[in-house]
């Protein structure tokens, strides 16, 4: 169970990595120092916007409960 909810976690961390990175920057901070303020026409969709902010939610949502599961069962076991 501890191997299964690792390897969820693995993927879930990854792929909060690149739907972080797949965001357009909303102006200001640190995404204009990076280039982000440059405007581009690729993903200006709102549905699309719309359609990465419900996954990366919902990826956050798998790797925060994956996170509590291993906690859980370091607990149970003894571990720490």
């Amino acid at each position: 169970m501890i191997l299964a909810t690792s390897i969820v976690l693995i993927v879930a961390s990854l792929l909060m990595v690149v739907l972080v990175l797949m965001h357009k920057g909303k102006g200001g901070g640190l995404s204009d120092m990076f280039g982000g303020g440059v405007s581009s026409s690729l993903g200006g969709s709102s549905v699309v916007e719309r359609n990465l902010d419900r996954l990366t939610i919902g990826v956050g949502v798998v790797w925060f409960a994956s996170i509590v599961v291993l906690g859980l069962l370091f607990k149970g076991k003894g571990v720490g």
